[in-house]
């Protein structure tokens, strides 16, 4: 278990936040857009991603011993809801979130390998 958070830690906790964020922000975009964006379950997956990386970050800020496995869960996810969002070609804020999204999933893929 670590009791202080390491230098790479702390950048997976930073892609965490921000991939919650645009998530977030583009489950509002989505629901705008209304059609394909809007359907259920794309909607859900980008629920799930914003939940997931949550929970990560909080995972890794109080040094839990299951950080990575948790971490590993969230990586699963970021890159499924990237692929999700790079299908909307046109729309930049897709093409944002699924590069934020893939960029969380690298960094929680390497948090999960060493933990």
């Amino acid at each position: 278990m670590h009791t202080m958070l390491d230098q790479q830690m702390r950048d997976c906790i930073q892609e965490c936040h921000r991939c919650h964020d645009i998530c977030m922000e583009t489950i509002a975009h989505c629901l705008e857009m209304g059609g394909d964006h809007a359907e259920p379950g794309h909607i859900k997956l980008l629920l799930d991603c914003a939940e997931i990386c949550q929970t990560s970050a909080n995972f890794m800020l109080r040094s839990s011993d299951f950080h990575g496995q948790v971490c590993g869960v969230c990586a699963e996810v970021c890159e499924r809801c990237a692929e999700d969002c790079e299908r909307f070609e046109d729309d930049e804020m897709m093409q944002q979130c699924a590069e934020i999204c893939r960029s969380c999933a690298r960094s929680c893929s390497e948090m999960a390998q060493t933990a």
